[in-house]
């Protein structure tokens, strides 16, 4: 038997952005559904973050994602579980009141499953401890859920130490990964970047959120309960991207020769390597301009970046989080660096979800 994972779908994310929404019903139109359908696959397990707002929704987030997540599981008769993740609830010292129970009660669809306590499921024979975003007030049961059962297999929304928050960013608290050896294998959502360390795997978002998932691959996954291997089915659609500028030895018509197709409605930043031609520039730009991208930022930088090979000119253009991390890690201070970074994160991700 196979079985769908996703997880951090975060719809409404970037504060209601319907750039976003689009990008994520592109994904769940046009790669997550037509798969499960080729492949005859009829079982979702979510991970949690099945919405990004903790403390309300947008009444067209809500819209988009009854109609293009919650109504396609519902007609295709889909075996769908989902636990609770930690953008999936209000308060942080309970799962109590939560979005999943908000948006499934009272549905009466037998399909459609949530979690907000640890649960075990039995998938063709294959026992599976369902794990919700462990806090203050489920702590000791999560603890003693994971002692007492005796699946092979934990699928959770964990924050754990030593894990990748984001790609390279080392997470340094959370809980000990040691305590989930017992498991054969472990799945999480709840960090972005899709990686794995011993047995344990965090999954990943289906899609890129911010620009530190720039060029990170994104999909979901297929869990195999014969022979217990995941299999990483990749997203094509990317909402980033970054162009290198360089005139100096092309001719007016090779820099304005573009296919600007793939830029139509993402986010696009163009680092200027060298601009011997501003007639060249604008004609490249106009083009740029009508392939009507969400979003146009231009890096312009005068370090002598002719000298630099094109992957570190790319790098110049890091998002602000990396920005930030790196600052940290080069201070000389009696202070604690890890914690301050991760202090930021938290502000970070936050102010990012601030409505405005």
């Amino acid at each position: 038997m196979k079985i769908a994972l996703v997880a951090d779908t975060h719809w409404g994310a970037r504060n209601d952005s319907l750039a976003f929404l689009d990008y994520f019903s592109k994904f769940h139109d046009n790669i997550f559904f037509p798969y499960l359908e080729k492949h005859g696959i009829k079982t979702i397990l979510h991970l949690g973050d099945i919405v990004d707002r903790r403390k309300f929704i947008n009444y067209v987030v809500l819209n988009r994602l009854k109609d293009r997540f919650i109504k396609p599981v519902m007609e295709r008769g889909i075996d769908f579980h989902c636990i609770v993740g930690n953008h999936d609830i209000p308060f942080r010292n309970t799962n109590e009141i939560n979005a999943l129970r908000e948006l499934f009660e009272g549905m009466d669809v037998p399909t459609i499953n949530y979690y907000w306590e640890p649960k075990e499921l039995s998938f063709d024979g294959c026992d599976i401890l369902m794990m919700p975003w462990i806090n203050k007030q489920n702590y000791d049961d999560s603890l003693q859920a994971i002692v007492d059962t005796k699946a092979q297999i934990c699928m959770g929304h964990f924050e754990l130490s030593g894990f990748q928050v984001m790609r390279g960013i080392k997470h340094d608290h959370g809980m000990d990964s040691n305590l989930f050896n017992k498991f054969e294998l472990v799945c999480s959502g709840h960090f972005h970047h899709r990686h794995s360390k011993g047995n344990v795997h965090y999954l990943g978002s289906p899609y890129e959120i911010f620009w530190s998932d720039y060029n990170d691959s994104r999909g979901f996954h297929v869990f195999d309960t014969d022979t217990r291997e995941l299999e990483f089915i990749r997203n094509p659609y990317r909402l980033f991207h970054k162009i290198v500028y360089n005139d100096k030895e092309k001719s007016l018509e090779d820099s304005i020769d573009f296919n600007f197709s793939s830029y139509t409605d993402t986010y696009v930043k163009v680092i200027i390597q060298e601009k011997t031609n501003p007639y060249a520039f604008d004609l490249f730009m106009d083009k740029l301009y009508k392939a009507d991208p969400v979003n146009v930022s231009i890096v312009e930088d005068h370090k002598h970046l002719d000298k630099q090979p094109d992957e570190e000119i790319v790098n110049e253009a890091e998002d602000t989080l990396t920005i930030l991390t790196k600052f940290v890690d080069n201070l000389n201070f009696d202070g604690d660096n890890a914690q301050l970074n991760t202090l930021i994160r938290e502000l970070y991700h936050e102010a990012s979800t601030v409505e405005v």
